[in-house]
């Protein structure tokens, strides 16, 4: 038991000192290696298909870390580990009626900061990041919409939580600031791809469970 402990408390120590002691790209992307490790420990010996995707997104999420001081590249990088998510969210699609309906809220909260981000934009003389910046904001909603129609709790708030945290990133960055606008931005951050990532047991068991379930249904000859 505490060796299962150990990982997610030097994830949290060490997303802890980035946000509050050492502000250095090393420090911003060690809990993101610890978390990727986290992620692949979580899979099982035969990957599944989910677990595949979930942990390129998190490589590609990392990578986006440390690209983002150059932010098209940056952006390129986190659209690409959103793409991965969504990907694997679909793997996992349960309809429901209930989740299908927030799909409203999701698109309505997209339009609203769509149009905030394209008027900051506008008057901060940067218009030509609008279709790069829309374009993910199109991707990031899709992502969170999937996550929720998954039935995964975890990788459901974890993508809320990443949809939160690149709303007060780019309100910070392109409309006004956003005080405490840092530990905000990356204790969502941090917790959005920990949950992510802890959500592939989960969906290995609910396969699994599915799986017997049809099984134990199946008329034998």
């Amino acid at each position: 038991m505490i060796k299962r402990l150990l990982l997610p408390a030097a994830i949290l120590v060490m997303g802890l000192v980035y946000i509050f002691v050492w502000h250095g790209i090393v420090f911003k992307l060690i809990p993101m290696c610890l978390i990727l490790i986290f992620a692949y420990l979580q899979a099982p010996a035969a990957k599944s298909t989910y677990a595949k995707l979930i942990l390129s997104g998190l490589f590609f999420c990392m990578l986006g870390d440390g690209l983002l001081h150059w932010f098209i590249i940056g952006l390129t990088a986190f659209l690409i580990g959103h793409l991965f998510y969504l990907s694997a969210f679909t793997t996992r699609w349960q309809f429901s009626a209930f989740r299908l309906c927030l799909l409203i809220p999701l698109v309505c909260y997209a339009v609203y900061m769509g149009w905030k981000l394209h008027l900051g934009l506008e008057s901060g003389g940067h218009s030509n990041l609008s279709a790069p910046i829309i374009l993910y904001m199109i991707a990031i909603m899709l992502m969170g919409f999937f996550a929720i129609m998954s039935g995964n709790l975890k990788a459901a708030i974890g993508a809320l939580l990443f949809m939160i945290s690149d709303s007060i990133l780019s309100w910070n960055m392109f409309i006004s600031k956003v005080s405490y606008s840092e530990v905000l931005i990356m204790s969502t951050y941090y917790t959005a791809q920990f949950l992510i990532a802890g959500s592939i047991p989960n969906n290995q068991r609910n396969r699994s469970s599915v799986d017997n379930q049809v099984m134990q249904n199946t008329p034998t000859k």
